[in-house]
């Protein structure tokens, strides 16, 4: 079977679960063997009932002696079974699964997965995973896969289908000439492929995933550098004004630019100001203050006469940026063009936005990806301004080349990332980072604690909101996992609403939220309608609200460091003290070190080095950093020695045989052709 033949081919999957897959992302039988485990679980010896602790995670083997009962509240249906034997009691439930009842017949043996607890000394679990003896069996003591699913789709169901897949394809067409793999001790493609999926032990799975990963740095590492081979530096034909307009501009700030600010912004003045055409990458760190640099460099473009525009990853944000600007601009005491585009808003309103981006020859652009529309036409479009989860790539250039616009690019990044990994990642940009941050930031108070620290920690919540504040609440999971023992929005919503007043208002985010709904629930936190948020990492290219002092992040062990310091960036914005709660539920003495280094600095780049020197190769597990570029497996911190490896065969290869016309690299010409067609941009080799 072809990699690209539907997945509705695979058996067993018939037209509703191809509905579902299709929401995941999953078209086709290629799709789904990419659609890599989050995590894996090993499944403990079956123990009795006798054997149970607290506070373990464990499979129970029983028989069942009486019938569950299942009870209907207003809010849900809950399923109840409880089992005594010799004085030893375990109570079992499950919510919303009225249908479990049914499996579960007197008589039958079975055996329940889950986390075990001990209340009033009667053991508990909570929405355990069910399997009959035998299924048990055949798995007890092994990897087994986790998938990220959509509802409707278990992972029972992914596990038979990506099996299903693994036998369809003969080969998946090893690329990789064979003096690479055997440099770097890489797996075979096909291996890898079934060993990622279901690892016969951690060995084998750490093997696969080094390949699989290598690939990634690689094919990326290797598109970026003929894409860089295939354009020509072009010239800049924008002639600007003096930079003394700026420094007019800094003077009526109600503060003084950081020494880092000023220095990106003289780099970008200066690339505006060159004979070829910008494409500068900005790093900086959390709250280093990126936003006002863009709007100078907007500003500059717009008293030269040129229009300029920032592209906000998400609605809410494009609203706040246009919003400062027309703060800023009333400061300056100037009158600019702001004009909004986002995907939501109605026909007239984006009729009107456009009407005047086609007419207004220096106006100041905000808006989403609504901005690279057909329907958009530009005038004199100089300076175009994006974040990295936007990375304007050859194709996004092309866009407004066919506009009749080639601008000046700059690309945004609050990804501390180590410059050495950054010039492998950027290297067809010119790199500025600012590392200072503003004199007016009070430092984020942090703190790393255990469940035990939960009562204090909500008294915390409760005296923060009553002194006039808000606070996040960062959930690993959408909803509960059978799989996955962690912290879920869903339910942790629901909890948190009972252990804190009634005036305490407190909504749920998460990214399987339709957009709209998103952006209303964004707003309403920044309007101040909201006290609490608790969200997965979605809010982390969230909006900037001041009033947000507390930030407490559950299940902190399962993130990586970065993204940690990502997600605390949200609070510190306003003048009062804030605070970052890492809720660590790991034993773990690696992941105490780990979020130890996050609790004793607010420095982005020093943790982004730190945790490079924690981190082993086999040290992947949990959720993955941001500023991944979009990889599937690779993670730039954990892997930052496997992508150094990539970037040098990329360059061995490319000084060797610059057209891949070699007989060894016949098929990676072949698969970077089809990367190519597949991107809509023409390679020239």
């Amino acid at each position: 079977m072809e990699l690209n033949a539907p997945i509705s081919s695979i058996k067993g999957v018939g037209e509703k679960t191809e509905q579902l897959l299709q929401k995941m992302g999953v078209y086709t039988v290629g799709d789904i063997l990419l659609h890599f485990p989050r995590d894996y679980v090993q499944y403990p010896y079956a123990k009795s009932i006798f054997e149970l602790q607290p506070e373990t995670t464990s499979a129970v083997l029983l028989t069942i002696s009486r019938q569950p009962v299942v009870r209907r509240t207003r809010a849900m249906t809950i399923t109840v079974l409880n089992e005594s034997m010799q004085g030893v009691s375990l109570e079992v439930i499950w919510f919303r699964l009225p249908y479990i009842a049914s499996s579960l017949k007197k008589g039958k043996t079975v055996v329940l997965y889950g986390k075990i607890t001990l209340k009033n000394n009667v053991y508990h679990m909570e929405q355990p995973a069910v399997f009959s003896a035998e299924e048990y069996q055949s798995i007890e003591g092994s990897l087994q896969p986790v998938y990220a699913l959509t509802r409707g789709i278990s992972n029972r169901l992914m596990c038979k289908s990506v099996k299903a897949a693994l036998k369809s394809v003969d080969s998946y067409g090893d690329y990789m000439p064979d003096t690479i793999r055997k440099r770097y001790e890489l797996a075979e493609y096909n291996f890898a492929y079934e060993q990622i999926h279901f690892p016969e032990s951690m060995d084998t799975l750490t093997w696969a995933r080094k390949r699989l990963v290598f690939d990634e740095f690689f094919l990326f590492i290797m598109t970026m550098q003929l894409q860089k081979r295939g354009e020509e530096k072009q010239l800049n034909p924008y002639h600007f004004c003096s930079e003394a307009v700026i420094d007019d501009y800094c003077s009526k700030l109600p503060y003084s630019l950081t020494g880092a600010q000023r220095r990106t912004l003289n780099e970008i003045l200066c690339d505006m100001q060159g004979e070829v055409l910008m494409h500068r990458l900005v790093q900086g760190d959390v709250g280093s203050g990126k936003t006002i640099v863009a709007f100078l460099a907007m500003l500059f473009a717009s008293d030269s006469g040129f229009q300029s525009a920032i592209m906000a990853p998400t609605e809410v944000l494009a609203k706040q940026h246009a919003q400062s600007f027309e703060e800023l601009c009333d400061l300056f005491g100037i009158h600019k063009r702001i004009v909004l585009l986002t995907g939501s808003m109605t026909a007239k309103q984006k009729r009107e936005a456009q009407k005047v981006i086609a007419e207004c020859e220096n106006a100041l652009i905000v808006g989403t990806h609504a901005l690279i529309q057909e329907a958009v036409s530009y005038q004199k479009l100089a300076l175009v301004i994006t974040d990295e989860q936007h990375r304007f790539g050859v194709k996004q250039r092309e866009t407004f080349a066919d506009k009749g616009q080639t601008p000046h690019v700059l690309v945004m990044s609050a990804t501390p990332i180590p410059r050495t990994l950054a010039i492998i990642l950027y290297g067809d940009m010119d790199i500025s980072v600012m590392n200072e941050l503003p004199a007016s930031r009070q430092p984020i108070k942090n703190c790393v604690v255990g469940e035990n620290y939960r009562t204090k920690a909500n008294a915390f919540l409760e005296k923060e909101v009553h002194a006039g504040h808000q606070a996040y609440i960062i959930c690993p999971l959408v909803e509960a996992s059978d799989n996955y023992d962690a912290n879920n929005v869903i339910d942790y919503t629901q909890q948190l609403k009972s252990a804190l007043p009634d005036d305490i208002r407190i909504e749920y985010l998460h990214g399987k939220m339709k957009a709209a709904e998103k952006n209303e629930i964004m707003e309403a936190f920044k309007n101040g309608d909201i006290d609490i948020l608790v969200s997965t990492t979605v809010i982390e290219v969230g909006v900037n609200v001041p009033n947000a002092t507390v930030m407490m992040i559950e299940n902190a062990d399962r993130f990586g460091l970065a993204q940690l310091h990502q997600l605390r960036g949200r609070v510190g914005r306003g003048a009062d003290q804030s605070y970052c709660i890492m809720m660590n539920a790991s034993d773990s003495d690696r992941a105490r070190e780990r979020l130890d280094i996050l609790n004793h600095s607010n420095d982005g780049f020093w943790i982004a080095s730190e945790d490079l020197k924690l981190r082993g190769p086999g040290d992947f597990f949990g959720i993955r950093q941001s500023g991944d570029m979009n990889f599937r497996l690779a993670d730039i911190y954990t892997d930052a020695r496997v992508m150094q490896d990539a970037a040098s065969e990329v360059k061995r290869i490319l000084e060797t045989d610059p057209h891949l016309l070699a007989p060894e690299h016949e098929i990676l010409c072949k698969k970077m052709r089809l990367i190519f067609d597949t991107q809509n941009i023409s390679l020239t080799l």
